[in-house]
């Protein structure tokens, strides 16, 4: 992707970024946040800075599918039915539909494949395809730690947001399952970092 090609597209990644985080005040800067973390641990793991840069773009793109779920069930509050979590696993696909016709973000390995395979697990218990280990897009798998991060320190309406010590923990306990244990490790070795790019976002929002 030439550099004056991927400056657009980031940028128009982020403006969606922001347009779907704006659906629900609950998700404020959550994509901003993704794209941040995810290309903090890429520069950890030693990707280059142009493909970390890569990997920002593919956060603030990653739920861009949220835009086709109805909001009665993202603003719901209380747990999901069996029936309205299946409408939520949709987005991943719905994401990579939209994505998909830009022929710059949807080769074999792009940010049409991050995008899609986000929400699967290491250990292949994961959604839309089961994938398992490295068949996960690393893009994707990195994804996965950045959103279950930010998720678990926001606000949601069935839940109150952790701590940063408290969401930490969880990600370390999850290596191996839900998350790839190398990318988690660079995330361990990059979290202080983390913290202040999060602490500086939210300065009008709890401590973390």
């Amino acid at each position: 992707m030439p550099d004056a090609v991927q400056m657009t597209v980031h940028q128009l990644a982020e403006s969606l970024g922001n347009a779907i985080d704006a659906k629900d005040h609950c998700t404020r800067s959550h994509s901003e946040e993704v794209a941040v973390i995810t290309q903090a641990i890429g520069l950890q793991m030693g990707l280059s800075p142009r493909s970390a840069d890569i990997l920002h773009i593919a956060g603030h793109l990653h739920d861009i599918g949220k835009i086709g779920i109805p909001d009665s069930i993202l603003k719901k509050r209380g747990p999901l039915t069996d029936e309205e979590f299946a409408v939520i696993k949709q987005h991943p696909a719905m994401g990579a539909a939209i994505i998909e016709p830009v022929t710059c973000l949807s080769g074999k390995n792009g940010i049409m494949k991050m995008v899609l395979h986000h929400h699967e697990r290491f250990d292949g218990r994961g959604y839309p395809d089961g994938l398992a280990g490295e068949d996960i897009p690393l893009g994707a798998r990195v994804i996965a730690v950045a959103d279950s991060l930010s998720a678990m320190l926001q606000d949601r309406p069935y839940r109150r947001a952790r701590d940063y010590e408290n969401a930490v923990a969880e990600i370390e306990r999850c290596a191996g399952t839900q998350f790839d244990p190398r990318i988690v490790s660079a995330f361990m070795e990059v979290r202080d970092t983390v913290r202040g790019y999060l602490l500086s976002m939210r300065e009008m929002c709890a401590p973390l």
